[in-house]
Order: C-alpha cells, then sequence, then structure tokens
C-alpha cells in the first residue's frame, strides 16, 4: 500500500507534520544566516523580540496575519471543492476597489460601523466577480482553473493600476491613489483590545478587520463542515466521479466554491485600505495572495489552522523587518529567502516526512 493511503492520526497530520517543517525551514535558514557570519540564534531571538517583544510588534504581526487569514480561507475553500486557486491576489485589488468606492460614498454621511458591513459586501461582491469568469470557464469549458487564475492576476493588477492613474486619482496629484477617506470610511484600531493585555498599540494599524477575519474563518468551518453544501464541495473535492455518481452537479458546485473563494480574496482589503492607509493605493496586496497559498496548505485547509499559520507568517513579516533593521548583513532579500523556505516546506514538500512517519506509526502500532 502506498504511503499516501495510509491514515495517520490527526495529531500526526495536524501538528508534527507542519512542526517538522518548520523546524527544517528554521534550521536551514540558520545555516544560510551562519554562512553570512551572523549567530542564527541572535537572529532568532531578534525575529521574536520584534515580533512578540512589545504591544506595537504584535500589533504589525496581527495586522500582517489578518491579510494571510483572508487569503488563506479563499485557497481553502476551493481547495476543499478540488480547485487550486491562484487568483486571490487579482481578486483582493478587486476587492480593495470595491471597498474604496464605498468609502468613498459614504465616509461623508454615516459613521464608520454603518460603511464597514456595506464595504464587507462591496470587497466580497468585486473579488467574487473577478472569480467568475476563471471558474465558469474551468465549469463550462474545461479551461484549468491555475492558467486562468493566474491571468487574472496580471490582469487585475494592470486594471488597478488604469483606474487609479487615470479615474481615481485626486486631481493636481502625482501619486496613483484615491483621496484619502474621512473617518466615516476608516476601520479603527484595536488599541482597546492591546490595553486590556497591558500592552500598547502604538503606531501599529492593527484594526477591526481582524475580528471580521476571525468571524469569517467560524463562518468557512461552518460552511465546509456543517452545511450541506460544503459537503457536496468536499465530495468533489475527493472524488468527482462519486459526486457526479451521487447527483452532485459539478459546475454549480465549481462556480459558488470559486466565488465563496474570491469574495475572501476580495474581503482582504479591507485590511490594508480602509484599517491602515484610509486610501486605495497601487500594490496594497503586497503579495498576500500567494502568501495565502501556504498558509493554507500549512493550516490543513482548516480554519484553525489557517488562523495559526496566518499568525506564524505575521511573526516572520514583522520579525524580519526587525532582523534586517538590528542586523545590517541580513538584508531584507535574506530575510525573502527565510519566508521562501517556510513556503518551500509548508506547501511543495509539506508531505516531504510522511513515508518515514508512516513506518514508524505502522511499527509503533504492531509492537
Amino acid at each position: 500500500m502506498s504511503t499516501a493511503s495510509v491514515p495517520l492520526p490527526n495529531w500526526i497530520n495536524y501538528g508534527l507534520i507542519p512542526i517538522l517543517n518548520l523546524i527544517v525551514a528554521f534550521l536551514i535558514s540558520g545555516f544560510v544566516v551562519w554562512l553570512i557570519g551572523e549567530s542564527p540564534l541572535a537572529a532568532l531571538s531578534l525575529l521574536i523580540e520584534g515580533a512578540l517583544g512589545s504591544g506595537e510588534g504584535i500589533g504589525f504581526t496581527l495586522y500582517y496575519a489578518t491579510s494571510f487569514i483572508f487569503t488563506g480561507l479563499s485557497v481553502a475553500v476551493a481547495i476543499h471543492a478540488g480547485l487550486f486557486n491562484i487568483g486571490s491576489e487579482g481578486q483582493a485589488y478587486l476587492g480593495g476597489l470595491g471597498c474604496a468606492l464605498v468609502a468613498l460614498a459614504l465616509d461623508r454621511y454615516v459613521p464608520w460601523y454603518v460603511t464597514m458591513p456595506v464595504a464587507v459586501v462591496g470587497a466580497g461582491l468585486f473579488g467574487a466577480a473577478w472569480a467568475f469568469i476563471p471558474a465558469f470557464l474551468q465549469a463550462k469549458r474545461g479551461s484549468h482553473i491555475v492558467i486562468t487564475t493566474i491571468m487574472f492576476n496580471y490582469i487585475g493588477a494592470a486594471l488597478m493600476v488604469y483606474l487609479l492613474v487615470h479615474v481615481l486619482i485626486v486631481p493636481g496629484k502625482m501619486a496613483p491613489e484615491t483621496r484619502t477617506f474621512l473617518e466615516g470610511g476608516q476601520l479603527p484600531k484595536l488599541g482597546w483590545l492591546m490595553n486590556m493585555f497591558g500592552a500598547k498599540l502604538g503606531a501599529a494599524p492593527f484594526n477591526v478587520s481582524f475580528i471580521i477575519a476571525l468571524v469569517a474563518s467560524y463562518f468557512v468551518w461552518l460552511l465546509i463542515w456543517r452545511t450541506k453544501l460544503g459537503f457536496e464541495m468536499r465530495t468533489l473535492g475527493v472524488s468527482p466521479s462519486a459526486a457526479s455518481y451521487a447527483g452532485i452537479p459539478y459546475a454549480r458546485t465549481v462556480m459558488i466554491a470559486m466565488l465563496l473563494s474570491g469574495a475572501l480574496a476580495g474581503m482582504m482589503a479591507l485590511n490594508p485600505v480602509m484599517g491602515s492607509s484610509a486610501r486605495l493605493q497601487v500594490e496594497f496586496v503586497g503579495g498576500a495572495g500567494f502568501v495565502g497559498i501556504a498558509v493554507s496548505l500549512m493550516g490543513r485547509n482548516h480554519p484553525v489552522g489557517i488562523v495559526l499559520s496566518a499568525i506564524l507568517f505575521g511573526i516572520l513579516y514583522q520579525g524580519g523587518d526587525w532582523i534586517s533593521f538590528e542586523m545590517p548583513n541580513i538584508t531584507r532579500e535574506m530575510i525573502l529567502v527565510i519566508q521562501g523556505l517556510v513556503i518551500l516546506f509548508a506547501g511543495a514538500l509539506e508531505y516531504m516526512f510522511r513515508p518515514a512517519l508512516v513506518r514508524v506509526y505502522q511499527q509503533f502500532k504492531s509492537a
């Protein structure tokens, strides 16, 4: 029997394997740091200090994690239906347009808590709309979802540049961005939450979208494991032939899964657009759509795992910035290498240790 089909306990699948992958990634990263003449232990200490050593550091860590939760959920919903949505980056771009248009229209007239739910809907609708054509092509024409969603990433980025340069730019300004939203279009910071734990948020843009992300995680859990639609999606993801035999409509399930995936990716824009910069800018996604792939895989496509994985990547981002500041020999490019190693072992090589663990587990059971 192939080791891929041997069942393992959840504590191995969802605990031990990700931890082993993470340890190996950090060991190789430490070796790279040692090669350039710096202490790996000192670098690790700075990583933890920068990400978790102060209220401001924790705020930045959770700010990054918020974006990764949304994009990780986006990837996970599609994966459960047997689809690999690589288009979260482009869908987030269009989600930014959706929430920015809402903020620009309402910020003069209503407070933020009225603008916020409308912006959530706007971001979700625009993100879902950008996923519609790839979903239709997959469901009705058999076009591969990976290829079409990658193509739409580039189209979405180009469309955003055009709109910000020619349509939404503030007259007389050189910067390709919208006007700054008034208070009614800004998501408030969560300084009060940090104060509850005796920490100060400082300049960190940690905001209400983190709570929205946690609520979205809960609803994704309900959808996938507690609804008929979720069961149909998981059945399609495991075996399209079994789903067809059971009468589950392929085209409808693919369309719904991709639209939900696109909506979650679009909601990621709430964090940087309304929660941080209070305006729509070029490159506000910052690669979060692609990081979401690793976050979802490392979190085993489960909302709880995705939240924990997103926080880990938030630590890597914030702690990496701190390392590059305190250790000039470790440049920003070196930090990207370390982040890339984590993505490599959490994604492409996530089951590298599985065959050995299966053999050890089988020997342990037979003993």
